[in-house]
């Protein structure tokens, strides 16, 4: 999982990624390709 400072990037690299706010932290998630896995913070 990789950590960034800003998701916005990683958000339009594929369609299929979903932003989601777990316990403070903002994670993407995709269920097609998971080598896209992000967290900020």
């Amino acid at each position: 999982m990789k950590i960034r400072n800003s998701l916005k990037s990683a958000k339009l690299r594929e369609k299929d990624c979903r932003i989601v706010r777990r316990k403070g932290r903002v994670y993407i998630i995709n269920k097609r390709h998971p080598r896209y896995k992000a967290r900020q913070g």
